[in-house]
């Protein structure tokens, strides 16, 4: 449990050289004063808005936004330290916050805490985000957008980006005849490495995370592995089944990821979950009987795909566990994509054998190679980017139900676009499947309310 104590807070402005704040951190067994350093670059303008603090008896929740930078923590035995970072913006998580002292401040000043031993042991709550409003418009700083339109902008932004990234793989691999998977699932690890590292070291749009221990260095390493895996499946799936069934057996994750969750944790779901998963089976049984053009090793891959999808969820949330290893997406990515290239790059090399060389020979008789090869990486990243933001403006159960329309909606846009043939039976089953996993969705919610009210 770690005690925050503000000496300085400004209210709508910039914490510059002239007024670096005070933190008082006391951690038992001893209290420790830090001061923050005066050539520390000011902070970016907080929005103008009274500072709203919680009532005494409540914790703070984790989403709530602080001015400070970014404090580190490491023990080492019995010796524990404390560091502060010098451009980083923190969100510290509701489990590190004791509750919080109402105090009063004046708006638009710098208040300043009583420093009288009856006042020392108070604790300033950081100011929170206590309405969509006020989150909204500390998201749009300078922006004119209404937060609305922002939102329709992000989440038109995310379908978007991870339909497109499904039709120039379809393209690529099974039209323009650019027939190397692999090479291309480790171009988009490159990008989303390279677009990973500006985005959080530069344009910080999330606090950057480090790397703690090489026991979860080896953890990440393993979620890559399997992250490699389940990428270059479903790239892989694109070359001989159409994107319309390629969605219809992703839909299926759920599936997948309760067995997973069985077999490795023995977590066991209410048997309302297990029922909603039976129309998820069934529709793409229905799906795969009457796909026109059903290639069986096109659809082992796409399940091998899905499935690795759903090994990595469930993995990720055994090896990730502990507060000090847990990594947000953004961070998590930025280390996971260059190992997967690296992971990639052997098996391109043996299995796919001179591909740079193919590339570049076809660059000099058709350069549109590399305009669709980078515009492909790119929009890989932007896939992951934009489920980042339409969780933060959002929430995740809305981009579950987004990946819902999503997968209806690639379906539809293929058959459009490549012209693939479609029946009655195949369209029934899809939806189907998509009822089912509706169903799985709502039956989960209503579980986990459950448990949380005993």
């Amino acid at each position: 449990m770690v005690r925050i104590q503000i000496q300085y807070l400004l209210a709508g402005e910039s914490i510059t050289d002239n007024t670096p704040p005070t933190l008082k951190l006391l951690s038992p067994p001893k209290s420790n004063w830090l001061r923050l350093p005066h050539s520390l670059p000011p902070l970016l303008p907080i929005q103008r808005f009274p500072f709203l603090y919680f009532p005494k008896s409540k914790s703070p929740p984790s989403d709530y936004i602080t001015l400070l930078h970014h404090i580190r923590y490491s023990q080492h035995g019995k010796n524990q330290s404390w560091s502060l970072g010098a451009s980083k913006l923190l969100t510290l998580q509701s489990s590190q916050m004791v509750e919080a002292q109402t105090w009063t401040t004046r708006r638009m000043s710098n208040p300043r805490l009583d420093s009288t031993p009856t006042a020392d042991h108070e604790v300033l709550d950081i100011p929170v985000t206590p309405t969509a409003d006020v989150r909204n418009n500390i998201h749009t700083v300078g922006s004119r957008l209404s937060p609305n339109l922002l939102t329709a902008l992000i989440v038109a932004s995310w379908f978007m980006s991870n339909i497109g990234v499904l039709l120039l793989n379809k393209y690529l691999l099974s039209f323009y005849g650019y027939r190397y998977p692999i090479f291309l699932t480790m171009l988009h690890m490159i990008s989303c490495a390279s677009y990973s590292y500006a985005a959080i070291n530069f344009l910080e749009i999330v606090p950057r995370q480090h790397i703690l221990s090489r026991k979860q260095f080896l953890k990440i390493f393993a979620l890559s592995l399997i992250f490699c895996f389940s990428v270059v499946c479903g790239n892989t799936s694109l070359r001989y089944i159409p994107v319309s069934f390629n969605q219809a057996i992703g839909a299926t994750t759920p599936f997948f990821t309760a067995i997973f969750a069985f077999l490795i944790t023995c977590k066991k779901e209410s048997a309302e979950v297990y029922l909603a998963l039976l129309p998820v089976v069934f529709g793409i049984v229905l799906a795969s009987n009457s796909e026109p053009l059903f290639n069986l090793f096109g659809f082992l891959v796409c399940i091998g795909s899905t499935a690795g999808r759903a090994l990595k969820s469930v993995v990720q949330g055994i090896l990730l566990t502990s507060e000090a290893e847990k990594l947000h997406s953004m961070n998590l990515l930025l280390y996971m994509a260059p190992m997967a290239a690296m992971i990639l790059l052997p098996f391109t090399l043996y299995i796919e054998g001179n591909v740079a060389i193919v590339t570049l020979e076809k660059a000099k008789s058709d350069s549109f190679i590399i305009f669709l090869l980078l515009g492909n990486a790119t929009v890989a990243y932007l896939v992951n980017l934009t489920n980042f933001l339409v969780t933060k403006h959002t929430s995740a159960l809305t981009l579950q139900v987004l990946g819902n329309a999503k997968a209806a909606l690639a379906a539809s846009v293929s058959v459009m676009i490549f012209r693939n043939p479609v029946t009655v039976m195949g369209m029934a089953g899809f939806a189907v499947t998509i009822m089912g996993v509706v169903l799985y969705s709502e039956a989960k919610k209503r579980s986990k309310a459950q448990l949380a009210a005993h």
